[in-house]
């Protein structure tokens, strides 16, 4: 028998009663989320829709001795409709206030702290084209923010908020309070913030990626070899000087911070001039407003050659065509199916949760930190030492529950990594 639906006083009386435990997240995302420093700047982006749990955040950033708080709002629905009414060239170069506002609060040293909470679904049937425009344009432009968080400069990190229209992707058929309250559930839950001591419980959770990252390490693979029953066969190589991390992030000062809540991979930067094969996509990919599902992508030296998708195909177009190197691989990540976000058997439609739900790729933009000397290195030196380097960066899931994955080294031996959709040595 189906649950009985929950009236919206109901959910007005149980999310009233999660008030402690948002306070609590908030101050997650403030210590460790960014780390806040006292009398540092907190540049905080948030949904409209979500401006009262907003406001709880810059108060707990105040109560943690923030010099001053900036908050950035943004809304699915003007979004939506600036895209339908301007046209693309507009979306070419971003408004040189915008470039000064992020370049200055970055080079100050400001942290910054992303509320992620959209429609899956909120820009259908936009050109794809114009929000691409529009990404590529912020992610060259504003140079010195984009840097600071890829070069260890600046902390962020990126967090989950339910809007309506989200949870009722997520929840269909529950009211829309209903569904909101159910995705608040399952954001501190899969957060690890819906205990007495979530603060605590990240630190334990951040040691656990510890002897995983030892044992990649000390391996020191030469490719990574896929093959799963969906028709996922694919070989991708690994610099010389890869670098496994996860976990806490680690400004070059020596800040340690969290850059997503919650995050369950391993991740480092492949070899961007060796992937070779086919991949298929484990669940679907939202992507600037847009869902695409059941695709894939086949690989020749590294460059996506191939591609076609059952829903989507024109933005998935506009992802590996957004610049020279978008077709290329910048991250392989490595997700257990035995993690509260898969174990909660919940279909996110947003890649902050399902990308740590599964292991995935991503193509375009590579990490500095991921290889040898990467964090000294300008973006001539990143190529030579094959990390890829784009205005973007798009993970996509390709986790199958019968995914394995083999360590292959340079001497062509191999070692089961993953065996089932699961660390080789999980039972």
């Amino acid at each position: 028998m189906p649950p009985i639906p929950m009236t919206d006083e109901e959910c007005r009386i149980a999310t009233d009663a999660l008030s402690d435990q948002l306070d609590l997240y908030a101050n997650l995302l403030v210590k460790k989320g960014v780390a806040l420093k006292p009398g540092q700047e907190l540049v905080l982006d948030a949904p409209v829709e979500r401006a009262d749990f907003a406001r709880r955040v810059v108060e707990r950033a105040y109560r943690a001795g923030a010099g001053h708080v900036t908050v950035i709002w943004h809304d699915d629905a003007v979004s939506r409709l600036t895209y339908e009414n301007v046209e693309t060239s507009w979306f070419e170069n971003t408004p040189s206030w915008q470039v000064e506002q992020l370049n200055s609060l970055a080079e100050a040293g400001a942290a910054f702290l992303f509320l992620e909470g959209s429609d899956p679904s909120s820009l259908k049937g936009i050109d794809p084209a114009k929000p691409a425009a529009a990404r590529k344009a912020r992610n060259t432009q504003c140079r010195s923010f984009r840097d600071g968080m890829d070069f260890g400069r600046n902390v962020w990190c990126i967090a989950g908020v339910p809007v309506a229209a989200w949870a009722r992707e997520v929840f269909p058929g529950k009211s829309d309070a209903e569904a909101v309250y159910r995705l608040w559930n399952l954001i501190l839950a899969t957060s690890r913030a819906d205990g007495d001591d979530p603060e605590s419980a990240w630190e334990t959770h951040n040691a656990s990626f510890e002897k995983t990252k030892r044992w990649l390490n000390q391996h020191h693979f030469d490719a990574l070899r896929y093959r799963s029953s969906n028709g996922t066969d694919l070989t991708v190589g690994l610099t010389a000087g890869h670098i496994w991390d996860g976990g806490a992030g680690r400004t070059v000062t020596g800040t340690v911070f969290f850059p997503n809540i919650p995050t369950e991979e391993l991740f480092t930067s492949p070899d961007r001039k060796r992937a070779d094969g086919v991949v298929y996509s484990a669940m679907p990919l939202v992507h600037s407003g847009q869902v695409i599902r059941d695709f894939w992508i086949r690989f020749e030296g590294g460059r996506a050659v191939e591609f076609d998708a059952e829903q989507g195909r024109e933005v998935l177009r506009s992802i590996i065509e957004a610049d020279e190197n978008s077709c290329r691989l910048g991250e392989v990540a490595l997700v257990s199916k035995n993690t509260p976000i898969r174990q909660s058997k919940t279909l996110f439609y947003d890649t902050l949760y399902d990308e740590n739900a599964s292991c995935h790729l991503a193509l375009g933009m590579g990490f500095p930190e991921c290889v040898e000397g990467g964090l000294d290195a300008d973006k001539d030196g990143l190529l030579a030492l094959g990390v890829n380097q784009s205005s973007t960066h798009v993970d996509f899931m390709v986790g199958s529950d019968d995914l394995n994955i083999w360590g292959v080294d340079a001497d062509g031996a191999e070692t089961p990594v993953f065996v089932g959709g699961q660390w080789a040595w999980e039972e």
